[in-house]
């Protein structure tokens, strides 16, 4: 009897526990869901917002040449700025980008001189520490770029198939965005805002093939303003441009792999002397030293240019367009 008391008693505690636990569950459950409703809505307002900005301070016939004007006219290098930051996807603006950088530089710089004592080499480093929040920036860039890249054939077949049904285009980029995942998804949905409110779909085309910044997306965005003035099947061509899309991407990786070998022997032989300097500084420390203070400081001067020129030169070489 005793036995069946407790074994009562413990049971009962179980489902005390377990319906407790189900209680909160459901509560952070609810709670959650409310949230991630309120910062999916402020997101949408974000994307409205920023699409009457795009609107504001643009001329439409400014927007409409803007294809022209970048075949014809190199950027300029804030130009490049301002696109990397747009084609990162990350919401700050070029002007924060380049403060942050600033700020990373000068205590990059700071700290050097407090430790080395020498101007040379802070003057060196502080080059190097301003240019780590751009290469983060491009890192995502190209994150970005590549998964939205990898996104594109099947957001083009669903855009076939939608308007294989009858629907509008702009209701096409509309599917993409409530289907996908971003980015491609944050990219179409907001050339959807843009026509909601009231931009013309050739402008709106062209400023989602401008910050995305990727040639397949510029070639879609020309083959739906060829559509617009002479027709043709839409439909059907969105099916094609997804199969080219699927063969150059699968070139892609074949030359991304072909390549491994150079891009994995580059990597090497630029972080090795860094590494051995390093490694120099532990073991040595009053031998390696002697480097860092003048005249012989410029010998690491020549070694960080140099690894830059031959930096720049294994890139051109394992990297081309197709």
């Amino acid at each position: 009897m005793d036995y069946l008391i407790v074994g009562l008693a413990f049971g009962a505690g179980a489902l005390l526990i377990f319906g407790v636990n189900l209680l909160i569950a459901d509560v952070m459950e609810s709670h959650r869901q409310q949230v991630r409703k309120r910062l999916e809505e402020e997101y949408r307002l974000r994307q409205k917002e920023k699409a009457r900005g795009s609107m504001a301070y643009k001329d439409l016939y400014e927007m409409a040449a803007e294809g022209l004007v970048e075949v014809k006219v190199r950027p300029s290098l804030r130009e490049r700025f301002v696109k990397l930051v747009d084609e990162s996807g990350l919401l700050i603006r070029p002007h924060q980008l380049a403060g942050v950088s600033a700020v990373f530089g000068l205590v990059t710089a700071a700290a050097t001189w407090l430790l080395f004592k020498q101007w040379i080499v802070a003057a060196i480093v502080a080059p190097m520490g301003a240019a780590l929040p751009i290469f983060y920036v491009s890192i995502l860039r190209a994150r970005r770029s590549e998964k939205m890249l990898s996104q594109l054939p099947d957001a083009f077949d669903l855009m076939s198939r939608t308007m294989r049904a009858g629907q509008t285009i702009a209701q096409a980029l509309q599917a993409v965005a409530d289907e996908f995942s971003p980015p491609i998804a944050d990219e179409f949905g907001f050339c959807y805002d843009q026509q909601n409110l009231g931009l013309s779909p050739e402008a709106s085309m062209r400023d989602l093939a401008r910050r995305t910044g990727l040639l397949e997306l510029k070639i879609f965005v020309l083959a739906v303003m060829v559509h617009r003035q002479t027709g043709g099947n839409l439909s059907e061509l969105l099916e094609k441009l997804a199969t080219v899309i699927r063969h150059r991407y699968r070139i892609r990786g074949a030359i991304k792999a072909l390549t491994a070998e150079g891009r994995l022997q580059a990597i090497i032989l630029l972080a090795l002397p860094l590494f051995m300097l390093m490694v120099m500084l532990v073991i040595n420390r009053p031998y390696a030293i002697i480097l860092f203070q003048y005249p012989y400081s410029w010998l690491l001067i020549a070694m960080f240019i140099s690894m830059a020129i031959g930096a720049y030169w294994i890139h051109r070489i394992i990297s081309f367009d197709f």
